[in-house]
């Protein structure tokens, strides 16, 4: 059973910085590429970054240059630095894998933005 736990949201000030870490388990983690995404209130859940199995990475325009994904094989986690937040960085952020087709989601891990 494929399983995603997110870890290391909360708090912190514009211009700030949080690291969140995402623990996948019943997957073979280097084969697969691994995403984050997030979702504000009242709005879609959109893409934030993604990394493929050969650490290939791409970001959304609004991240570029503050985010990092990034991944440890050895501990089948995937991170996402975020650096010089913005009140605008406030969702739930999620990680995702896609195995077989099939979508899996973590349950999500809070963080806000304070101005």
């Amino acid at each position: 059973q494929v399983q995603l736990v997110e870890s290391g949201g909360g708090l912190v000030q514009a211009g700030g910085s949080l690291r969140l870490s995402c623990t996948a388990s019943g997957i073979s983690f280097p084969s697969y590429a691994m995403g984050w995404y997030r979702q504000a209130p009242g709005k879609q859940r959109g893409t934030v970054a993604t990394i493929t199995s050969v650490h290939t990475t791409n970001y959304a325009d609004s991240v570029k240059g503050r985010f990092t994904i990034s991944r440890d094989n050895a501990k089948n986690t995937v991170y996402l630095q975020m650096n010089s937040l913005k009140p605008e960085d406030t969702a739930v952020y999620y990680c995702n894998t896609v195995v077989n087709g099939m979508q899996y989601w973590g349950k999500g891990s809070r963080v806000t933005v304070s101005s």
